[in-house]
């Protein structure tokens, strides 16, 4: 038993946030029928690719536990069959720009009165609505409209958005959390609905009280590298070996325990969360220091038996063998693919990754007999 089995999905979405999301349901338990045009999804051709059969393992993942159909929506017989697929499905999902939906014939209010019971998930760059709705958006687009790009990076340096698929692995998540929560509703009431997120709304929440401190006090954050302005001291540091260390001091009790270790518990710039933001610059060279005499081994010993807060920094494949991430199985194999495992545990209906990114239509034949079925 998993806990979304039952729930049938349709995924006509492409790229990563949308079919993200259906794939979160897919490791929990839907069944979800991935659908691509003809010649195949793109991200079956994004990034580096399986030698075994040419689909990248950006498809492997995205597309994992997802049985894969082909349909050309835009052909008569290709409407049919998804019309047919949406009859007694709970969930589709799609990312086309505002209208093309509508324009292929499956406008959300039509499919609602067939099935009214059917959650709609649309994920798009900027929204259904609003002057920017139909701009192609991407994630690089909604890091830099945020405000995110701006505060990321070094103090002298340019902005920066994320050197990964950030936004549209949040919106992913986002979006499974959307729908579930509009399947509690239709469980409830046996009201489907139209879910509208959106990549730019994704990363302003991501920015925090920011937007509340420019509004309020007028204040813009600078880029500080790793630092964050509320949190000193918070950063990457060299040790003595060239090692780096992740260092973090959020909690007060933390800090005063940092505080003792690094030899100033009883320096009173450093005793409060103002004090220390105000002497920034003083207790960074401090840590800087202290770290930068000690090899990361000894450094990150220190802070253990301190209970101080404190993580390798670690590289991809470095990752892979730490003995925590070994243990939990963080990483699993799935059909000879490395991968990341499931996102949250369940203690009585736990998740299950059924099988990588299928073949191009290796189950079309299949889910187009169950849907012409009376």
């Amino acid at each position: 038993m998993q806990a979304l089995d039952g729930i049938k999905v349709i995924d006509i979405a492409t790229v990563i946030a949308g079919p993200g999301a259906a794939r979160y349901l897919a490791d929990f338990g839907a069944d979800v029928v991935k659908v691509e045009a003809p010649g195949g999804d793109g991200t079956r051709r994004m990034g580096w690719r399986d030698p075994a059969d040419g689909d990248s393992y950006m498809w492997k993942l995205v597309a994992r536990g997802k049985r894969a159909i082909v349909l050309d929506l835009k052909t008569h017989d290709g409407a049919t069959h998804l019309r047919d697929l949406l009859r007694d499905a709970d969930v589709l999902v799609e990312n086309l720009r505002p209208g093309s939906l509508e324009r292929l014939g499956f406008a959300p209010d039509d499919l609602l009165a067939r099935n009214p019971g059917l959650v709609i998930l649309r994920v798009t760059g900027f929204g259904q609505t609003g002057p920017y709705a139909q701009r192609p958006g991407f994630a690089t687009m909604a890091e830099a409209m945020s405000g995110f790009a701006s505060i990321n990076g070094e103090p002298d340096g340019a902005p920066l958005p994320p050197p990964i698929a950030l936004t549209d692995e949040v919106t992913a998540i986002v979006g499974a959390f959307a729908i579930l929560a509009a399947l509690r509703h239709r469980d409830r009431t046996g009201e489907g609905q139209v879910i509208d997120v959106n990549l730019l709304d994704t990363m302003l929440s991501l920015m925090g009280p920011l937007h509340s401190a420019s509004a309020h006090l007028g204040y813009e954050q600078p880029r500080l590298g790793s630092g964050i302005p509320y949190s000193v001291p918070r950063g990457i540091y060299r040790c003595a070996d060239g090692k780096w260390v992740a260092v973090s001091a959020s909690a007060e009790t933390v800090a005063r325990r940092l505080m003792r270790l690094l030899g100033v518990g009883d320096d009173e710039r450093f005793t409060s969360f103002e004090g220390r933001v105000a002497h920034r610059d003083e207790l960074d060279e401090i840590v800087r220091a202290w770290i930068g005499a000690r090899t990361a081994p000894e450094v990150i010993e220190a802070f253990e038996v301190a209970e101080a807060a404190i993580a390798p920094v670690y590289t991809v494949a470095e990752v892979a063998r730490d003995p925590h991430v070994v243990e939990r199985e963080s990483l699993i194999d799935v059909d000879g693919i490395t991968m990341p495992g499931l996102i949250a545990r369940f203690s009585r209906t736990p998740g299950e990754v059924r099988f990588a990114g299928r073949a191009l239509g290796a189950d079309t034949d299949a889910v187009l007999g169950e849907s012409t079925k009376p």
